[in-house]
């Protein structure tokens, strides 16, 4: 199986994962328990990875980190949205 690379990045939600991530105040461990509460397998490993775009983020996984982080999943892509939807 190939490997593919966009900008030599596995994916392009990796830093908005993780800003989202520090926003709710969540550790890594317990976004993967919140992911794995709604059906995806996932570790704390892989989102250390994700985040240091080193892993690629399948689509329904996408989903479910915009739901378990309470963001659009359009904002997570970077589609339309720049800088940060959260307020302080």
């Amino acid at each position: 199986m190939k490997i593919y690379e966009y900008e030599g990045k596995k994916n392009v939600t990796g830093e908005r994962i993780r800003q989202a991530r520090v926003v709710k105040h969540l550790s890594q461990e317990e976004l993967a328990a919140k992911m794995q509460v709604r059906g995806v397998v996932i570790e704390r490993a892989s989102i250390g990875r994700i985040e240091r775009f080193d892993r690629f983020v399948t689509d329904y996984e996408l989903m479910v980190f915009a739901d378990v982080l309470g963001v659009p999943v359009d904002w997570l892509l970077g589609n339309g949205c720049t800088g940060s939807i959260f307020t302080e």
